[in-house]
């Protein structure tokens, strides 16, 4: 599944926006403040696999996402789509990644334009890429409807006479008209009731077998997650502090957030369910970045390093890697000591 060079890399990438102004820091000349929303995250993402993107709300997924499609330039890194750097691309190579890595968004509701009937939007995307001739393309129109399981009759109606699930599909036809090597799919399901999130969440793993895509998930719900991706990226605070294989994540997480996070994961069985909190305290304000590890506030495994040095993510076993100092943490029959927070 993996190759020689990954299909996208991610380098270093850091990503700041302006924080609230107020006229006393200027008059006082103090420098702005600002959201540190990605800092230096460092990822590769291999051709055919699905990488799943978890962590809190304000974590940094859905910026790191817009990075990977170039609605967002990184303040500093670079993103690589095939060795090359996405930002020095000149115009016709732009159009050409622009075309080979499309993006999936959250709001079915949104994302589609109102005044368009499904044929309008789906056509555009054919017509703007020169995908196929006039001619040919309504016939490949009837063939998107069918890929993602809408009727014919769809083409002819706009977005507000189907549901959310619906909408949802007509995005995927949309996104996959110009034949992209990779989608970004952006919470893709959690604006869709419960019971549609499984239809849209299954019909993206077989459109990605049958046209040998490569997919980027972002998601919270860690269960969806575990269905349907090969690695997790687990993100806290703008930094990747796990990345591991699905399955290892979920039986056996190495760094202390990820276990928090499954922890803190809601349980069908009502007799299984856990009333313990999973990380105390709130996540810390992006405006000022603790130094450190920037879990150390609320993990209960912190000693003294951890509040002055950043841990980078390192190997362990099983082809797991974390941000963490306590490189043990997560093997099998390893105590690791409850040290609190130093005085």
């Amino acid at each position: 599944m993996s190759s020689v060079v990954p299909i996208i890399s991610v380098d270093g990438v850091t990503k700041r926006f302006a924080g609230p102004g107020s006229l006393m820091r200027r008059l006082a000349g103090k420098p702005p403040l600002a959201v540190h929303a990605l800092n230096e995250v460092n990822l590769d993402i291999h051709r055919g696999e699905t990488l799943g993107i978890v962590g809190e709300s304000g974590c940094g997924k859905s910026t790191l996402a817009r990075c990977l499609v170039r609605l967002l330039e990184p303040d500093e890194g670079a993103v690589r789509f095939e060795g090359r750097d996405i930002s020095h691309l000149k115009s016709g190579e732009r159009r050409a990644f622009n075309r080979r890595v499309q993006m999936i968004f959250q709001d079915p509701y949104s994302s589609l334009n109102p005044r368009m009937t499904v044929k309008q939007i789906i056509g555009e995307a054919l017509s703007v890429h020169k995908m196929r001739s006039a001619a040919d393309i309504p016939g490949r129109i009837a063939e998107l409807l069918e890929l993602v399981r809408l009727p014919q009759d769809a083409a002819g109606r706009y977005p507000h006479e189907f549901s959310g699930g619906q909408r949802q599909r007509i995005g995927i036809a949309r996104a996959l008209a110009v034949e992209p090597d990779v989608i970004v799919a952006d919470e893709l399901v959690s604006a869709l009731d419960v019971s549609v999130q499984a239809q849209v969440v299954n019909l993206l793993l077989q459109l990605q077998e049958k046209l040998h895509l490569t997919v980027v998930f972002v998601a919270h719900d860690l269960r969806l997650v575990r269905h349907i991706s090969h690695r997790v990226a687990v993100m806290y605070l703008g930094q990747v502090v796990e990345l591991s294989p699905a399955e290892a994540l979920f039986t056996t997480p190495r760094h202390p957030y990820s276990k928090a996070l499954l922890d803190a994961a809601p349980e069908l069985d009502p007799s299984r369910r856990s009333k313990t909190v999973a990380a105390r305290g709130e996540l810390p304000s992006p405006l000022d970045v603790p130094p450190g590890c920037p879990f150390a506030g609320r993990c209960p495994y912190v000693f003294e390093r951890c509040l002055t040095e950043r841990p980078m993510l390192t190997p362990r076993e099983g082809g797991q890697r974390a941000a963490c100092h306590l490189t043990d943490f997560g093997a099998p029959n390893v105590a690791i000591p409850m040290e609190g927070i130093p005085s």
